[in-house]
């Protein structure tokens, strides 16, 4: 294989594993507090089209971000709501959200549909993306690229270096004991499964803002669910949720690299790889065993309520 498809192929897999990265990384801050949200395919949906929407309004790309980031926000306060305040059964919720969430983007984007707007380009550090091959693939990227660099060290360290961090763990763990020591279960809840939201908003505008320049009805094609699955995968940690979704990334466009090699296998069984993948993390990953051995939140999933405290 020649240095050029080997470099388009990794700067490839870094630009298709971006959205999930956002999605993953959000996903992992709201199961960190104890939240399951199963809405990160819906959330991802309303800030794609949100995202493409305010861009195509005003040619502002930032300014589109934001909006994205809001109003996947706004979808994840309405999980939270539910499911911290009524104390619903977060996967009901979640389902609920996607189908809201695809609901409302299709309904409100159909005008929208196959119209080209302004997106992101390439921006190429300095020195550093002079560096052969790495460069190329590292840092020629658009600016959300380095946005996801950027997030991923300072969850990192947010989680495991802060005071803030600790808490948000410990209410993920035994929100019993954060109560009583002072920490407020159910506002660290709600904080942090609305900054997921924002981020599996981030993730959808990556989709109509760089990885294409328009919008399509369900265009995150089952990402978010994806982005769920890949936060068992990196059990629940930054580092390993960008190596996962550049691996996911990776497969994705492997598909297309195998079809320029002409291989046997036919197309469509190559655009089933990601999804086989997927697959195979949640079995390996789906049983109680499993996921107690990978770390995964001791009250992930149980709404806490301090009168039951024991």
């Amino acid at each position: 294989m020649s240095q050029d498809i080997l470099t388009s192929t990794f700067a490839g897999a870094i630009r298709s594993g971006t959205p999930l990265l956002f999605a993953t990384l959000g996903e992992i801050l709201a199961e960190r507090s104890g939240i399951l949200n199963l809405g990160v395919e819906g959330m991802m949906l309303i800030g794609a089209f949100t995202g493409f929407a305010v861009s195509y309004t005003t040619s502002n790309l930032w300014l589109a971000v934001i909006a994205a980031m809001g109003a996947a926000a706004i979808l994840a306060s309405l999980h939270a709501f539910v499911s911290i305040t009524l104390k619903v059964n977060q996967v009901v919720s979640g389902l609920a959200l996607v189908f809201l969430g695809s609901g409302l983007s299709g309904f409100w984007g159909q005008k929208f549909v196959g119209i080209q707007s302004v997106s992101f380009s390439n921006v190429k550090i300095p020195l550093l993306g002079d560096i052969p091959f790495v460069g190329t693939i590292l840092f020629d990227r658009d600016p959300l690229v380095y946005v996801g660099y950027l997030l991923v060290p300072l969850i990192w360290w947010y989680l495991y270096k802060t005071k803030y961090g600790m808490n948000l763990r410990a209410v993920g763990e035994a929100p019993a004991a954060a109560d009583a020591r002072g920490i407020n279960v159910s506002l660290t809840r709600y904080i942090y499964t609305i900054i997921g939201g924002a981020l599996s908003g981030l993730g959808g505008a990556y989709l109509s803002l760089a990885y294409t320049s328009m919008w399509v009805e369900n265009m995150t094609a089952g990402r978010g669910w994806i982005a769920v699955v890949l936060v068992i995968f990196a059990i629940w940690d930054p580092v390993l949720a960008m190596v996962g979704a550049y691996i996911f990334g990776g497969i994705s466009v492997l598909q297309f690299g195998l079809q320029v090699a002409q291989t046997p296998i036919p197309p469509n069984i190559m655009k089933m790889f990601p999804y086989l993948f997927t697959v195979a993390v949640m079995l390996f990953t789906s049983s109680e065993k499993m996921k107690k051995r990978f770390g995964a939140p001791t009250a992930l999933g149980i709404p806490y309520s301090r009168e039951e405290k024991t």
